[in-house]
């Protein structure tokens, strides 16, 4: 039993300052090129340093506007990190499978895990498609191939289930920012005690997290207190 890292990779140039949030939107809504002089991918490359530094694994999870540049492969492969998807336009599944299709060429390689971008409610960007329904995919996931689905929900005490043919829905989440949590209930002590006797999803975003010095300091305790694994 341990912790499962899932880090959602939202942002292309990040939030702050305004240029590399405009940046972000233009990527995400149209196209700008993987520049990483101006910042490309930088909160993720810090955050998987640590990952490295603590020998701790985790899930890494791309949309179409954030694939992995050369050297956060490198550090990807470096950490024995897996790659997933963040799905974003969920419209159909030929949608579901042009996502995964796209990241599967960019990468070279299957793609087995995904997650979906937002859980329902607000639109984020132009191709992004709203509505947060995991039984549907699910279903297409099974379909193509895939085994994981780590899931929005944001009660981290929801158990996982395995099917007959081995994949792995995780509906929930401990989620590092306290936006998306009862940060009375479920605190870092209770992550710490709990994942150490049963698997917990920690779920964040790069650039949330290394924005707030106490939300840094807090994923450090995280990975100086608990081992990160990958499904097997």
């Amino acid at each position: 039993m341990a912790l499962i890292i899932r880090i959602d990779v939202d942002r292309p140039y990040g939030k702050e300052p305004v240029l590399r949030h405009f940046l972000s939107r233009l990527s995400s809504d149209f196209y700008f090129p993987r520049i990483e002089a101006l910042g490309y991918l930088k909160e993720l490359g810090i955050i998987l340093k640590m990952l490295n530094n603590r020998k701790s694994k985790a899930y890494i999870f791309f949309r179409r506007c954030t694939l992995p540049s050369k050297s956060i492969l490198k550090l990807i492969d470096d950490g024995g990190h897996v790659i997933g998807l963040h799905l974003e336009n969920s419209r159909s599944f030929d949608h579901f499978i042009m996502e995964k299709n796209t990241l599967e060429w960019h990468i070279g390689k299957p793609v087995l895990a995904f997650s979906k971008h937002g859980s329902g409610g607000a639109k984020y960007g132009l191709h992004h498609y709203a509505p947060y329904e995991p039984e549907k995919y699910i279903e297409w996931a099974r379909q193509s191939g895939m085994k994981l689905f780590l899931g929005n929900l944001e009660d981290p005490t929801i158990l996982c289930s395995v099917n007959e043919t081995g994949f792995w829905a995780y509906p929930s989440a401990f989620w590092m920012e306290p936006a998306w949590r009862d940060t009375h209930k479920f605190t870092v002590d209770w992550l710490i005690s709990e994942a150490s006797a049963s698997d917990i999803v920690l779920l964040l975003h790069p650039d949330n997290v290394l924005a707030d010095p106490v939300l840094t300091e807090e994923f450090k305790r995280i990975l100086f207190s608990l081992e990160a694994k990958i499904l097997e």
